[in-house]
């Protein structure tokens, strides 16, 4: 039987952890001092959005008009630059429940490689990540700075964590997942031919999760055996009916 790695993207914020507002707080600012308008997040939606198209959706909804990429790379620059700050003042900053033992233990499988799968820019996601202490697992990703829809960016972080497998893993067949709390994530994952394990700790329902049909649903990570089981039962094609079906 040929050897297979599993090649895992985490989305960041409301699978990995929740940054307490400090995101929104951060770009606020920066569109404020660089566009003079206070407030540009109200009314928006983050959630499942790439940071570029939250930009765009900013540009639209305030000054009635698309923003430039030069003004879009300097609001983002900008809010990263008060990101780390927001970050760090934030009082509701929370990791999503057995975060820290999932990631854990998923780092010592030899048949596993970590990375990211995130609409952040890479800047704004290690700020987060650095926070919480959880950088040192994730040595890779596809970011919202490496396309601005979600599919081709999870494309960009497959393509990275593959890599590595060729040189860790010669000859193995790497098994992609997607692990996120949105329908967005499950429809990129999809798009990219990965297993898609949905996580209801975000701001979408379990039922609405459902009814993006990912191959595997859990409420929470509390209990890491669950999802250490899941990558040992799951079977040889993306798509096929999960193993595990609902935690």
């Amino acid at each position: 039987m040929t050897e297979r790695v599993h090649v895992l993207l985490f989305d960041v914020d409301g699978t990995l952890l929740l940054s307490g507002g400090a995101g929104r707080r951060a770009l606020d600012g920066a569109f404020e001092e660089l566009f003079g308008v206070p407030e540009a997040m109200k009314g928006i939606s983050p959630n499942g959005l790439t940071d570029s198209i939250i930009c765009r959706e900013m540009f639209r909804t305030h000054l009635k008009r698309e923003g430039t990429g030069e003004e879009c790379d300097r609001l983002l620059d900008r809010y990263a630059g008060l990101l780390g700050w927001a970050v760090d003042e934030s009082e509701a900053f929370t990791l999503m429940p057995g975060i820290p033992a999932l990631l854990e233990a998923l780092s010592i499988r030899p048949d596993v490689i970590l990375g990211l799968g995130t609409g952040n820019i890479e800047q704004g996601a290690r700020i987060k990540l650095g926070r919480a202490g959880l950088n040192r697992y994730f040595s890779f990703g596809g970011f919202g700075c490496d396309a601005a829809e979600r599919a081709p960016l999870i494309e960009v972080g497959f393509r990275r964590g593959e890599n590595i497998a060729e040189k860790t893993h010669p000859g193995a067949e790497a098994v992609r997942w997607v692990i996120g709390d949105t329908q967005y994530d499950v429809e990129a994952g999809r798009a990219c031919g990965a297993r898609v394990v949905a996580v209801a700790t975000g701001g979408v329902g379990r039922e609405a999760l459902s009814e993006a049909k990912p191959d595997y649903l859990f409420a929470d990570f509390s209990e890491p055996e669950g999802f250490m089981s899941m990558l040992d039962e799951a079977g040889p094609r993306p798509g096929a009916p999960p193993a595990l079906p609902d935690r």
